[in-house]
This record gives C-alpha cells, sequence and structure tokens, in this order.
C-alpha cells in the first residue's frame, strides 16, 4: 500500500535498510544464497523499503529485478518472475545487448515450454540457468511485493533457489502482509520451511514509535507539529506510515474528519472479518481501551471458546492488539470509521451493556468509564455521579489535568436535560473546575470558570477576591492580582483566616515582583495572622518562604536560607503539593540568583522539578523549576544542557507565568547563540504574556531586547530598550536593574565604536547616575548580592572607559569578578575588549592575543556564535592566531593529536548534531529530533565547521565517521 506523498522521508528504518543489505549482499559469501521476507500489516511500509533496499542493492553492483504478485490465485504461473525480467529488458540500452538477449531467450524459453514429461524440476533447472547467464557474475537479488498472493511455480522455485540447487549467487527479498495469512495460506508451509536455513531471516516490520511519527508527520505537513495534532495523528495512526502520511496531509490541507481512502480502507478490512470477530471490533471500539477479557465477554455475550476463537481472528487480521491488561484496536481510526456504522439505537445499547457490566464489578475503580459509558448510552442523570466521583480519584492521586476534564465533565452533564431535577450543586462543580484547570495550568479557563461563579453567587466575596487574585498572579497579571489582595486587607468582614491567606499570597506575589522589603513586610504580618489560625500550614509555608528569600537578600544569607529550608521541611510535612511546590521554586530561585550558589541551585531545582512532577504539577510548577535549572546552568556555562532541560519542560506546553520564566530562560540561550529569529520570537511571546507584569520580568525582558539588537548593530532599539527599563522603578533587585543598566552602557559604547549611531550623552549621564543609585543600594544587600552586582558594575565602568580612550585595566578587574563567580560568558566578553584596549593602545599585543585565544575557546565552547564572531573579527584584524595549532609547532602537535580529539573541541549538543548530520539529516530534521528550532540547528552547524576547519557537511561527517562514531 503506497501513500501518494512522494517526498516523505524514509523514518524509523535505518537500521533494517543496513541490516538487509549486509543480508543480501555485504555479508554474503561467494556462490551462497539468502533471503529476507519482510511481514506486516497493510500500510506499515513494505514496499517503501523494498524501494530503498534496492535501490542500495544496485549501488553496492548487485543485478537487481522486481515484480509483484497478483491476487488471482494460481492463474499465472511465475508471474512475478515474468514481470521482473520484462521490467528489465525495457530498461536495458543498446550497449548491453549481450544481457539484453539473455534476458529474451528466457522469456522466450517460457513463451515455448509445453508442459513436456521432465516436469516442474527441468523448468525449474532452465530458470535457473538462464537467471547465470543474465547475471553475468553480479549478485542477483529478485525483489518480489505481496507475497502472500504468488502462485505455485514462484513458491516452488523460491525453494529450489534458496536450497542452493541452482548454480547461481542468488539473493531473495519479499513482502508479505501479514494478516493474509490465515489458516491453512500455503505460503506459511513455504515460509517454515525457509526459516530452517541459515541465511533466510522473517523480519516483522513494525509500526512506527512516537517520536518518528511525529517526524513523518511535520515532513509531511512542511512543519513541526503543534503538541496537540501530534498527539492526534499518533493515537489514531498507531504508528503505520501510510496512515500517519494520510493524516498529515490532511492537515497539511485543512481538510477535517477522515478521508475516503482510509475510511474504505478500514472498512474493507472490517468487512473481511468471520460474523462473531466483527461484533468483538465493534464492541471494542465502543469501549475505553484496554477492554479486559470479563469485560469484553459480558457486552458481545458470546460462549467463551466462540469468544476466543473470534478474538484470535480479529488479532489474526492485525485490528486488535492482545495484551496481559486486556484488548485494544491497532489503530483508533477503526473506531471513527465504526462508529458511523451501526445506528444510533445500537450504539447506545453497547454503551448500556458496559455501564451494566461495570456497575456490577465490585471494588473496581471504573468511574471515568462508568460516566464515559452512561453519558453515550444517553443517561446523564447516572453519569453525572461516576463523574464526580472520578474527578475527585484524580484529585486524590494529585492527576489534576484528569481531574479538570472529569469536572468539565461533570458541569455538561449537569447542564444536560435529563426529564428531572439533578440533586448536585452547580456552584461547588464550579467551583471544583475552577480550581483543577488552575492547577492543571488552564489559567485563562479557570478564570472563566470563576467569573460564571461569582455570578451565580457561589461564594463569599472575600474568598471570590482571594481565589481571583491566585488565577491571575498564575496567569501573569501581577498588577491585577496585587489589587485583589490588597481588597482582602482592607475589607473588614474578611475573616481571620482569609486575611492570613491574602497577607501570605500577596507576600509571596511581592517576592515574585523584585519587591523584597514589601514581600518581607507581608510576610511577617501573615505570620502574625496566621499564629491565631488553626490548621494554617499554607500561610505559614508561603510566608516563610518569602520572608526567609527577603532576609537572605537584604541582611543574613545564611539565616535566610535556614528560614526557607524550614518551611520546605515544614511543606514536605504537609504533603499538599503547592506549598512543596513553593518552597522548592523559591529557595532555587534564591540559590542560583541572588545568592550565586548556583551548582546547588540547579540541583535543587532538578530535584523539585521532579517531586512537583510526581505530584502533578508537571505542565505548572515543574515548568517553572526547570526554567530555574536552565538559568542557573546558563550561567555557568553549561549551554547545551541547558538547552535539553528547556526542551524537555516545553512539552509541557505551559501557559501565563510558568511560560514567561520558560520563554525568558530560551531565550538567554537564542540571544547567546546568536538565533536571533527565535530569540525575537520569544521575547514577542512573553511580551503578550506580560501585560500587568512586574520589573522582575518585564528589566529581563528589555534587558534581552537590548542584547539581541546590539548584535544585529542595531544600537538605537538597544537604547529604547534600556530607557523604557529604567522607568521600572519598584523591585529591590539591584542585580537585574544594574545588568540592565550595563546593557544600556554597552549600546552607547558601541554606537561610539561603530560611528552609526551618535551616542546620546543625556542617556550616558542617566545611566551612570542609575550605576551609583545601584551601587548605594547594593551597600544594604547581604555580601552576596553585593559580589553579582559588583560585577555588573565593574563592567559599567569599563564601557564608560570605552566612551574615554578604552582603559584595559578596567576591562582586566572586570575579567577578575567574573572569573571569581564562575560565569564564563561575561568573563570571556570582558578578556575580549581588554585585548581590544590593548591593542589600540600598540602594547602588550602577545598579552592581547593570549586574552584573545582564551575569549575564542570558552565562546567556542559555549557556542556563543555572535561573541566568537566579533572574537575572530579582532584577530583577523590584529594578525593574531585564534587556534594554537597555527602557532608554530603547531602542525606536529595537530598530527599527533588522538582521533578522539578532533570531536574533544565540540560541546555536547554540538555532537549530538553533528552524528544526526553525518546521518544524511537535514537541518529541519535535525531540529525536529532534538526539539529545537531549524535556525538553532544551523548555528550549530555553523559553529561545527568552524571548530573543525571544514567547508561542508561531507567533510564534517567524514571526521565524525574517522573518528569511530559511525
Amino acid at each position: 500500500m503506497a501513500s501518494d506523498v512522494d517526498t516523505a522521508p524514509l523514518v524509523g528504518r535505518a537500521d533494517l535498510l543496513r541490516e538487509v543489505r549486509s543480508a543480501l549482499l555485504d555479508d554474503l559469501a561467494q556462490g551462497h544464497t539468502a533471503a529476507v521476507f519482510l511481514t506486516g500489516e497493510s500500510g506499515v511500509g513494505k514496499t517503501r523499503l523494498l524501494r530503498e533496499v534496492s535501490a542500495r542493492l544496485r549501488e553496492g553492483g548487485a543485478l537487481v529485478l522486481t515484480g509483484s504478485c497478483l491476487d488471482i490465485g494460481d492463474a499465472s504461473p511465475l508471474h512475478p518472475l515474468l514481470q521482473a525480467l520484462r521490467r528489465f529488458d525495457a530498461e536495458l540500452t543498446a550497449a548491453q545487448a549481450r544481457t539484453s538477449s539473455a534476458v529474451r531467450g528466457l522469456l522466450q524459453m517460457f513463451a515455448d515450454e509445453t508442459g513436456g514429461p521432465d516436469g516442474a524440476g527441468a523448468l525449474l533447472e532452465r530458470v535457473s540457468r538462464g537467471l547465470h547467464l543474465i547475471a553475468e557474475g553480479r549478485p542477483l537479488v529478485l525483489v518480489l511485493d505481496d507475497l502472500q498472493w504468488v502462485d505455485r511455480s514462484t513458491r516452488q522455485l523460491l525453494l529450489y533457489l534458496l536450497a542452493g540447487l541452482g548454480d547461481l549467487q542468488l539473493s531473495v527479498l519479499a513482502a508479505v502482509r501479514a494478516e493474509s495469512l490465515q489458516g491453512a495460506h500455503p505460503l506459511r508451509r513455504v515460509l517454515t520451511e525457509l526459516r530452517r536455513l541459515r541465511t533466510v531471516r522473517v523480519r516483522d516490520l513494525m509500526p512506527l514509535d512516537r517520536a518518528d511519527t511525529e517526524q513523518l508527520a511535520a515532513a509531511v505537513v512542511g512543519r513541526p507539529l503543534a503538541a496537540e495534532a501530534a498527539e492526534q495523528v499518533w493515537r489514531r495512526s498507531g504508528g503505520n506510515p501510510f496512515v500517519i502520511e494520510e493524516l498529515a496531509r490532511d492537515l497539511r490541507d485543512g481538510r477535517d474528519g477522515l478521508s475516503d481512502t482510509l475510511r474504505e480502507i478500514f472498512l474493507a478490512r472490517v468487512d473481511a472479518l468471520p460474523q462473531h470477530a466483527h461484533a468483538v471490533v465493534h464492541a471494542v471500539a465502543a469501549g475505553v481501551e484496554p477492554v479486559d477479557h470479563w469485560l469484553l465477554a459480558q457486552v458481545v455475550r458470546l460462549p467463551e471458546q466462540e469468544l476466543i476463537e473470534a478474538v484470535r481472528a480479529a488479532v489474526a487480521h492485525r485490528l486488535l492488539v492482545s495484551a496481559d491488561d486486556g484488548y485494544r484496536l491497532r489503530h483508533r481510526l477503526v473506531a471513527e470509521v465504526l462508529v458511523d456504522e451501526l445506528l444510533p439505537a445500537e450504539r447506545s445499547g453497547l454503551h448500556r451493556r458496559y455501564a451494566e457490566a461495570l456497575t456490577s464489578a465490585e471494588a473496581e475503580l471504573h468511574q471515568a468509564r462508568l460516566a464515559h459509558h452512561w453519558r453515550l448510552a444517553g443517561e446523564p442523570a447516572r453519569a453525572l455521579p461516576a463523574a464526580m466521583a472520578a474527578a475527585q480519584e484524580a484529585e486524590r492521586l494529585h492527576g489534576y489535568t484528569e481531574a479538570h476534564r472529569h469536572w468539565s465533565a461533570a458541569l455538561q452533564l449537569a447542564d444536560a436535560p435529563t426529564g428531572g431535577p439533578l440533586e448536585v450543586d452547580r456552584a461547588e462543580l464550579l467551583g471544583h473546575a475552577a480550581e483543577a484547570a488552575h492547577h492543571s495550568g488552564e489559567h485563562a479557563r479557570a478564570l472563566a470558570l470563576l467569573e460564571e461563579l461569582a455570578r451565580d453567587n457561589g461564594m463569599s466575596s472575600c474568598a471570590l477576591h482571594i481565589r481571583r487574585a491566585r488565577y491571575l498572579a498564575a496567569a501573569g497579571r501581577s498588577a491585577l492580582a496585587e489589587t485583589e489582595y490588597e481588597r482582602v486587607l482592607e475589607a473588614p468582614d474578611c475573616t481571620p483566616r482569609e486575611r492570613a491567606t491574602a497577607a501570605a499570597h500577596l507576600a509571596e506575589l511581592l517576592l515574585h515582583l523584585g519587591r523584597y522589603a514589601d514581600a518581607g513586610q507581608r510576610a511577617r504580618e501573615a505570620l502574625d495572622l496566621a499564629a491565631v489560625v488553626e490548621g494554617s500550614t499554607t500561610e505559614v509555608v508561603l510566608a516563610s518562604s518569602a520572608l526567609g528569600f527577603s532576609e537572605a537578600y537584604l541582611e543574613d544569607p545564611d539565616a535566610g536560607l535556614a528560614v526557607m529550608r524550614r518551611a520546605l521541611a515544614t511543606a514536605e510535612r504537609s504533603g499538599r503539593p503547592e506549598d512543596v511546590a513553593f518552597a522548592y521554586l523559591h529557595l532555587a530561585e534564591l540559590l542560583t540568583g541572588p545568592l550565586n550558589i548556583l551548582e546547588e541551585g540547579v540541583v535543587v531545582a532538578r530535584r523539585g522539578a521532579e517531586r512537583v512532577a510526581e505530584l502533578g504539577l508537571g505542565r505548572t510548577w515543574e515548568t517553572r523549576l526547570l526554567a530555574i535549572a536552565t538559568n542557573g546552568l546558563f550561567r555557568v556555562g553549561q549551554w547545551a544542557e541547558a538547552e535539553k532541560v528547556v526542551a524537555a519542560a516545553l512539552r509541557h506546553r505551559p501557559s501565563g507565568a510558568d511560560a514567561v520564566e520558560l520563554l525568558l530562560a530560551r531565550c538567554r540561550l537564542s540571544v547567546g547563540y546568536g538565533d536571533i529569529e527565535a530569540a525575537d520570537r520569544d521575547l514577542d511571546s512573553v511580551a503578550t504574556v506580560l501585560a500587568g507584569g512586574g520589573a522582575r520580568h518585564v528589566i529581563p525582558l528589555l534587558t534581552l531586547r537590548a542584547g539581541l539588537a546590539m548584535w544585529q548593530g542595531r544600537h538605537d532599539l538597544a537604547r529604547q530598550a534600556v530607557q523604557r527599563g529604567l522607568t521600572e522603578i519598584r523591585s529591590d533587585d539591584v542585580g537585574i536593574l544594574a545588568a540592565l543598566v550595563w546593557h544600556g552602557l554597552r549600546a552607547e559604547a558601541e554606537a561610539h565604536a561603530s560611528r552609526t549611531v551618535a551616542v546620546d550623552e543625556t542617556a550616558v549621564r542617566r545611566l551612570r547616575d542609575v550605576a551609583d543609585r545601584v551601587a548605594r543600594k547594593s551597600e544594604k544587600a547581604a555580601r552576596p548580592v553585593r559580589d553579582v552586582v559588583d560585577g555588573f558594575l565593574a563592567l559599567c565602568a569599563a564601557e564608560v572607559g570605552r566612551l574615554n580612550g578604552n582603559d584595559p585595566e578596567l576591562w582586566a578587574r572586570s575579567v577578575v569578578e567574573w572569573e571569581r563567580r564562575n560565569h564564563p560568558y561575561p568573563a570571556a566578553y570582558s578578556r575580549l575588549r581588554q585585548a581590544e584596549a590593548l591593542l589600540a593602545r600598540r602594547s602588550r599585543v602577545a598579552t592581547a592575543g593570549k586574552l584573545l585565544r582564551e575569549a575564542y575557546q570558552v565562546a567556542q565552547g559555549l557556542g556563543a556564535v555572535p561573541l566568537t564572531s566579533e572574537i575572530k573579527t579582532l584577530a583577523v584584524r590584529a594578525r593574531v592566531a585564534l587556534d594554537e595549532r597555527e602557532q608554530p609547532g603547531g602542525r606536529d602537535a595537530t598530527e599527533s593529536r588522538s582521533a578522539d580529539d578532533e570531536l574533544a573541541v565540540l560541546t555536547a549538543r554540538e555532537r549530538e548534531v553533528l552524528a544526526a548530520v553525518a546521518e544524511g539529516l537535514t537541518n529541519k530534521e535535525i531540529g525536529q529530533r532534538l526539539f529545537i528550532s531549524e535556525r538553532t540547528i544551523g548555528v550549530h552547524v555553523s559553529h561545527i565547521f568552524d571548530k573543525l576547519q571544514v567547508r561542508t557537511r561531507v567533510q564534517a561527517s567524514a571526521i565524525y565517521l574517522r573518528n569511530g562514531r559511525g
């Protein structure tokens, strides 16, 4: 079964391709025979694989004859061989007259065959001699498609030739449709006999796995699929390549529903089933997979032996899959096809039998299935309590995404016409659905449900303000959230518990906005209020985390960390998922940010991410914690590892504030790599989400915008971004403000150096004033915070020096500051500028060369393409050799290096990319495999070329293979 998507790549079969070629050609001894039989369901890619293998065998010097069997029984003896010979003869040129004569002689022999007394054995011997003449000493491969329809004569020929009875080096490659080999099919006996031969292999071609399914679908559509679309293609196709291509083409062309081609294919396969097997497939299609055997027995109501035979037939026809946990359809598309083949009464009857069977199963947790079947049986009153029970069970197990789905279903059932009143509190349903949506990261949905609850007067005013504030904060709308909390604290009718809750959450929000002094004040207020309220563990955890962070930043790091660690221990004892998440988040933020204890901070962030994932908060809190880990890895120079972490987090498809954290983390990498398009896209996304956001996100956003603009040579845009950032004055986080000021002064220094934009002296004066204020303000912060700020202030002073003669000593101090803090990127940047200043003064040229080489080595290792480019430009201008191999005596050192050293210059991520390049993948295909953008892959490839000193992908692949990685 071939798809008409001719351009679709062959995916997931590389290992099998190599194995088949080796078995039929490379590893086959002279004068021996071999065969590979590929079995598999329709559409799994057997015909495509035959074509690909045939092409590789021809490249290896084999003579390949290809034919197909016909579905007309034994009416056409030796048809596939005759067809193969005729095709081959048509391809021959005048220069191949000898071969053509041999082919036509064999064809004539078939035409003259009279069925004489010497019988079939003589015919087979003459065929063998004829093929020997055609091969002319070359290995001969006979490729046969649809072997399930092979005629008797061809079966005998295969047995004869593969048994080595003919004087011929022959290989056979054949494809067999597995579902056709039922009962006493004659080919089953032939394959059984051939399996005894050492050189015969039978390989069952399995469906593609999920990753390969996404890769194939993306290739057909022409772009990576959205997560929801990829999930749908995987679920509906079951990994069948033909079905994947059909579904992907429908996606690409904007067609809804199921194509007529797929519908007819699956209906034909179901219609070919015996009667009872037909009923079994219909029943499984209506069920919730996997369908247990006992449950199927109660639904189809067949005697046990007849049921087993029916299931066996459905499995043999490749429509059902049997496993220890029950039965599944091989392709969920079958369910979509069959749903329209039943009358409504038949469908509802099946679902009613399922529901009744599940109801009778004692001590079994079938609430979700029960709700599903009662609903489709047309019994919403019986489905509703089951849906509510399923939601509560999901929440108990921290499955908030599933709980959200069940509560939403319960709401729909409560609103469905039932002919009588339902004993259910709709406001309670709304409240549960809103909270589950919030926990699962559906922030807009949570707010919409909350507003509906407010219209129904379903909760008190104070409780409504608190919940709305929580949802707004999670959605990234911080200013509105702060207002809601303030209303609770100012309202005279709010209870002490509500006020304690509002104060604790407000402290956490202020911490998130970088207003650490305000956060500490609100945290103390919350702890005082919680002291007189029983059962206020959540409030104590939130307030203690905020207070500890505030103290660690502004006063005593050790004392603050101790408070935060106690808060984490309290949260773990309480077991409430959000409490644990809050405590881990702020501890990891403090370590990787202000305190600059990066390695421990990354460990805490990753440990916390694993913990909250166990608690069902993967899309929200795990995403934030992985963003913190990414930032820490970025700062210590582990960019390749940071890329992997951010890619893993993005699979959760976060939204709101969770997405902001992650997109900013990814954008730092993109700016460092020089992937302008990806960085620009992420910054636009963050700006859209951050309406009403605080300085803690806005200032990094504008800092990154300025850095990106400078690499583009747009110093005016960088200036504008920095000036906008300076209006955000409510943050106590002097570290992010110092980074912004550095970018502003750097933009002016770059403008001065490039002479493309006039220096704005007013802006310089304002930036210097802000830098002085930051220095004074940092004096009130803890020592680790002052250390980080001092590093940025050293950069600021050196950038001002670029405007006034460029003093290399200022850059030397900056190098020391950043080296001491283990931040390789700003240290490499400072070395570049120090070398630039030395060369401008024509002094200490050797020192400048050493600085450039050190900076170049760091930038290359990070993959920092723009910084590398600037270093190389200065080195060329100053005639400085950046690679030690270019120094005197370097040639011998290069030649004596071991093979492994060739790839040692690459980062882990670059080695991954190079391995994919060596496989022959395009940048788009590599990006799909590694979950990063095509443009970023292009950056990596360019960097690989530079490091390996090659110009083409072929040269780079050769180095990879030479190093034994192939």
